[in-house]
């Protein structure tokens, strides 16, 4: 029996999320306008992609109900999702105090407002990535929070971050990553941090070659597209894919049904692209 005296078992209590659990999260400031046109600030790290196909691009967002943010979004419909680099952290602290309604945070630190380019409220020119975002759903929690289902309207970067590799990326970004808090007063970040990269082994069973066992004839065009998709999801979509072509009545797998199935998917040439290995590019 292996020795469990080391662990204990910790009560659940308000905060938990902060106070107990850690969650690394990427620290964002958002931007809103409220009904009078005043800008607001401040900064969440409830947040993270809610579709992940390029077809519609949203975030999932959580707020206090009674934030000016959220009120702000479910009045206005539109906000911005600002990514200031690590040399901002005292700035964005600073959004994070309790002012009153109607107060633009953003006067009280070095950021530079800038006009966003599909939604109203502005974006910050020291944030490497800017998500503007329009408003599609919300739900209510009874007592606790209010979350947002938002299209992501445009994403806009620093020219040149997105031709670098992702590690030389995520270096030149300089993101920081919030640690959660001591008593709701003391806020640890994690700065300039070193990413390290790991590579994703296949899985002994992957489909490797043409002869993989599939159970419909496939075009020689059709299955070398799927030889580009990776090896730990590529017999999910051979059935998907199989079963798209049987719904059509068709007896074998021809381009044409898995290129509608990928566009249906929003698996397009640039997304599989995305899975070659840097030696095919």
């Amino acid at each position: 029996m292996t020795d469990t005296t080391t662990k204990e078992e910790i009560k659940i209590r308000p905060f938990w999320y902060s106070d107990i659990w850690i969650f690394p999260k990427l620290i964002n400031i958002i931007t809103t306008l409220d009904t009078e046109g005043r800008v607001n600030a401040a900064p969440y790290s409830f947040i993270m992609q809610y579709d992940v196909m390029s077809k519609n691009p949203r975030m999932i967002l959580g707020f206090r109900q009674d934030s000016h943010t959220y009120i702000n979004i479910c009045n206005t419909g539109e906000f911005v999702i600002n990514c200031p680099s690590a040399d901002y952290i005292e700035d964005m602290m600073e959004t994070a105090r309790f002012f009153p309604a109607g107060v633009n945070e953003l006067e009280h630190t070095r950021f530079t407002m800038i006009p966003s380019r599909k939604v109203k409220p502005p974006s910050i020119l020291e944030s490497p990535q800017i998500a503007e975002c329009t408003l599609e759903e919300t739900y209510e929690l009874p007592r606790s929070n209010g979350i947002v289902i938002a299209k992501i309207e445009t994403i806009v970067m620093d020219k040149g971050l997105k031709d670098l590799d992702r590690g030389e990326r995520i270096k030149a970004m300089n993101l920081p990553i919030g640690l959660g808090d001591d008593s709701r007063r003391y806020y640890y970040h994690s700065l300039n941090y070193d990413a390290v990269m790991h590579e994703l082994e296949d899985p002994p069973d992957a489909y490797r070659a043409a002869g993989a066992a599939t159970s419909m004839e496939w075009d020689t065009d059709a299955l070398q597209s799927l030889m580009q998709i990776p090896p730990g999801v590529r017999t999910l979509v051979t059935d998907q894919t199989e079963n798209f072509a049987r719904e059509k009545g068709d007896e074998r797998v021809t381009m044409k049904r898995f290129t509608e199935l990928a566009e249906e998917a929003g698996m397009d040439k640039e997304f599989l692209n995305r899975f070659r290995s840097k030696s095919d590019t």
